[in-house]
């Protein structure tokens, strides 16, 4: 996760909430916060030192258990800068110039750094650092882990066989959180509802969500709402079936949006009362922890890769 902004429903419903369910059945996890990647776009030491510092809590308070996954700091582990750097001497910059993102960032006004243009090889540092089997992504994602694996095949073939060449593990049923303004919700596009905010800033947001001129008590159509689109995603199937039936009957926008911050409060209601009871030693402990394991993981992987290009 890159700590660029205090996280929302849809970093939750889009990526938290699918990894928490395959830390459950996977050997071994890896979750880290990228903040080495967060500064193509957060240059401002305080903002950074505070957006990870939530991170990490909000990981944990969400559900990620450091006795079942290796949770840390990207910074922490010296050795993906590192190894970014080698691979970046293999890595064809033809094939930088063809990623997707880097031109999606630059249109929407982030500068055009180097470290954003090579932002996929220190992508597939992060994936190849741990010999990575499998790597679970959006189909929005899936462009990095093949050019991650074109950079291993590469450097496997200049230098000898030294990384698994992973797969891309696909999510078909992730879910696509619409914003308060009906895009998808993203930091980006400030229309985001906020993870861990405050009750005014939850209800700030909700009852900010762009609606259309129905008037209250017409029938509306909730596949074309986004109040709806949000608030189902909240809801057991059933539920979100009654809930629609209501809409169609001629349940107000207000009403509708009332509804849906009593189910969000309730939805994350758990989470903040975890998140409240975390002590600074707590998540240090976790920290330190999580780093020491990454780099013996690390570690290994960096011996065979100086060895390989003649560093050893």
């Amino acid at each position: 996760m890159q700590p660029s902004g205090a996280l929302h429903l849809g970093n939750y419903l889009g990526s938290m909430r699918p990894n928490l369910e395959m830390m459950a059945k996977a050997d071994e996890s890896l979750f880290f916060i990228v903040d080495l990647h967060a500064l193509t776009t957060v240059q401002n030491a305080k903002d950074l030192k505070k957006f990870r510092e939530d991170c990490i809590r909000d990981y944990l308070a969400a559900g990620f258990d450091p006795a079942k996954a290796v949770v840390f700091y990207q910074s922490d582990v010296p050795e993906h800068a590192e190894l970014a750097w080698i691979l970046s001497t293999v890595t064809p910059m033809g094939l930088l110039e063809r990623a997707v993102s880097y031109k999606d960032k630059v249109e929407k006004g982030i500068a055009a750094s180097v470290g954003l243009f090579t932002y996929p090889v220190l992508m597939a540092a992060d994936i190849l650092l741990y010999q990575s089997d499998v790597v679970p992504v959006g189909k929005d994602q899936k462009q990095h882990v093949e050019m991650t694996r074109d950079i291993a095949i590469k450097f496997n073939n200049t230098f000898g066989e030294t990384f698994v060449v992973p797969e891309p593990m696909i999510r078909e049923e992730v879910a696509v959180v619409p914003g308060t303004d009906g895009q998808k919700m993203s930091k980006s596009y400030g229309n985001t509802i906020p993870l861990f905010g405050t009750d005014a800033e939850i209800k700030k947001a909700i009852m900010g969500i762009v609606t259309d001129s129905v008037g209250p008590t017409e029938p509306k159509d909730p596949d074309a709402c986004t109040v709806y689109q949000i608030h189902k995603l909240l809801l057991a199937e059933g539920d979100a079936a009654a809930l629609a039936e209501d809409y169609r009957k001629g349940l107000s926008y207000g009403d509708a949006k009332k509804r849906l911050l009593e189910t969000y409060l309730a939805f994350i209601g758990p989470m903040r009362e975890k998140r409240a009871t975390l002590t600074d030693a707590q998540v240090e402990q976790v920290l330190a922890d999580g780093a020491e394991r990454a780099r013996a993981m690390a570690g290994k992987t960096m011996q065979k890769v100086r060895k390989a290009v003649g560093l050893r």
